[in-house]
């Protein structure tokens, strides 16, 4: 079946979404088994946060608008201490940290599609947050980033042969609290649209 050539992002939450839906002008397109917004050109899914979430959200939208791509947006926390808040890297490999391979008992390992000029960086991707200090090291040991989304958004576009871009703006370090990545997020959310406008969209 010939796939159709929209941008079709899959973010964890509305809140890193909200620029994209109001300056794109995306209206509600479906509520379940996933938020879908979009218009002529663009498509989003809403997931929510963690990887099986991830994952149908990913599926539902390769499914029902035929999708030859999927770009996934969002929060990422700094790993070891290598990037700043605010800093929106390309990522081009990601250790699921929680779902070892059977016989090396080493993270299963994702290599999403790259698009060139952009600064790269790794990811881990686990089921529960990384907020302590000791959780962002052992994450550290593999990645830059950490996040609990990306590798099951990957896996699904592998699985129904769908190029796949991975991009991740810095909203926390090991001193950042929950309160002050919500607003984080808040703050960084608009960069990341822009961003998107300016680097991503044009090649896509």
């Amino acid at each position: 079946m010939k796939k159709r050539n929209f941008v079709s992002i899959v973010f964890a939450l509305k809140a890193e979404a909200k620029p994209f839906i109001k300056e794109l002008n995306l209206s509600i397109i479906e509520e379940k088994p996933v938020p879908i917004f979009g218009n002529r050109d663009t498509v989003i899914t809403i997931s929510g946060i963690g990887k099986v979430n991830a994952a149908i959200a990913a599926t539902n939208l390769i499914n029902r608008f035929k999708a030859g791509h999927l770009v996934n947006l969002g929060a990422a926390g700094s790993a070891g201490g290598n990037f700043r808040i605010g800093d929106i890297l390309h990522i081009d490999k990601i250790f699921e940290l929680d779902r070892p391979r059977l016989l090396s008992l080493k993270p299963t390992i994702h290599e999403p599609d790259i698009l060139k000029g952009l600064t790269t960086a790794s990811l881990a991707t686990r089921d529960k947050p990384a907020l302590t200090p000791r959780e962002r090291a052992a994450a550290a040991r593999y990645a830059d980033l950490v996040d609990m989304e990306a590798a099951a958004v990957v896996q699904a576009c592998r699985a129904f042969g769908v190029k796949v871009y991975v991009f991740k703006v810095v909203t926390d370090t090991a001193e950042t609290n929950k309160m002050e990545i919500i607003k984080n997020i808040l703050l960084t959310r608009s960069a990341l649209f822009e961003f998107f406008v300016e680097k991503i969209r044009p090649v896509l």
